[in-house]
């Protein structure tokens, strides 16, 4: 039993640690007021997003930066996406949509969408958003003032999340309590292995003459979890990546709904793990059993120690992610169990083949 204890505490301590160096380290986008010409070209695969693109449209319509092109792929979509973004495109000449056909055996959807993407564009840099994005002013100025600064290969931003639901509140959040307590995110920069790697396809800013030398998209062209798969590439061939939090200048609501959130985090959690069920039962077991055992001593100055490194856990994490500290810390118990119903989905559509998004079978 004492051992248990001491593993249980070490793993606490070290996620504790590592969410204070993330927190005192800051790893956030800084706003830049500098103003850059080069040409971006902004690149958004959607499928079925007739309902969400709009306000991502008109938001990039909105930023200061100038020298810009937007091509949008619609991506076999069942709705009216098509005429929604054409519609759009019309009335702004920068803005242009093209409809994508079947899907290539041995591709994943947005992959290829990517891919398609990247060969239209013209710009010096591409940067590939989601669908159900909005993005606020400066943000591309600062993004493009970073790929400058640090030579980089790539530059991958976290979103802030927009949680409408209860529902939401209760899963959501779960990304950034993973990301932020398991990894230190300035190592992402600075450690040069592409073992260190992070990054999330919500944005992805690239360099496009090495984009389009190694076209990262058809190099993961089958993997689930592309963007971290693009990350560890881009390190692996000795290029500067770097994994920030984007500091309010891009949101995005991922999922509408409990049940959405639930299928949505489901479809790739096992894959963050490299599709090792042994390692992720494990994780899940120090996480969520860890604490549970901690109560069972009935130790009052283990349980205040191990609670207050919790709290402060999440108080820092929520700040860092821009999130509702007094919120996260009441849904705690909640999104712990939540967590554990993501875990057991994840590896059942893993085993019986069952991973499904947006119709089409991962």
């Amino acid at each position: 039993m004492t051992i248990a204890i001491l593993i249980t505490l070490f793993f606490i301590i070290l996620r504790f640690a590592v969410t204070l160096f993330n927190y005192i380290s800051n790893p956030k986008l800084p706003h830049i007021g500098k103003y850059y010409t080069d040409k971006v070209s902004i690149l958004i695969p959607a499928r079925n997003e007739a309902g969400n693109i709009l306000p991502l449209l008109q938001s990039i319509h909105q930023q200061d930066y100038k020298n810009y092109e937007v091509i949008i792929y619609d991506d076999d979509s069942g709705d009216d996406t098509y005429k929604v973004c054409a519609d759009f495109a019309a009335a702004h000449p920068l803005f242009k949509v093209i409809k994508g056909g079947r899907l290539p055996d041995g591709w994943i959807g947005k992959n290829y969408a990517c891919h398609q993407l990247a060969k239209q564009a013209t710009g010096k840099y591409l940067l590939f958003l989601d669908a159900d994005e909005q993005v606020e002013v400066k943000l591309i100025n600062s993004a493009v003032h970073r790929m400058h600064l640090h030579q980089l290969g790539l530059l991958s931003l976290f979103t802030n999340q927009t949680m409408l639901t209860l529902g939401e509140n209760a899963v959501v959040p779960l990304m950034h309590y993973i990301l932020l307590n398991l990894l230190p995110l300035r190592l992402v920069y600075l450690v040069k292995n592409a073992s260190v790697a992070a990054a999330s396809g919500q944005f992805m800013l690239f360099d496009a003459a090495v984009y389009h030398k190694h076209q990262w998209h058809k190099a993961v062209k089958n993997k689930v979890v592309e963007d971290v798969e693009i990350m560890r590439l881009i390190k692996a061939e000795n290029y500067n990546g770097e994994a920030l939090l984007a500091n309010g200048m891009i949101s995005c609501r991922m999922y509408h709904g409990y049940n959405e959130a639930i299928n949505g985090f489901s479809k790739n959690f096992l894959a963050a793990f490299n599709y090792s069920i042994i390692g992720f039962l494990i994780y899940i077991t120090l996480v969520i059993g860890g604490p549970l055992f901690i109560l069972t001593t009935l130790n009052l100055p283990l349980i205040l120690f191990t609670t207050g490194l919790i709290l402060l856990t999440r108080i820092m994490i929520s700040l860092s992610a821009g999130q509702k500290a007094g919120l996260n810390i009441l849904l705690h118990p909640f999104q712990m169990f939540n967590l554990l119903v993501v875990a057991i989905v994840s590896i059942q559509k893993h085993l019986t083949k069952t991973n499904m998004w947006k119709g089409r079978k991962i």
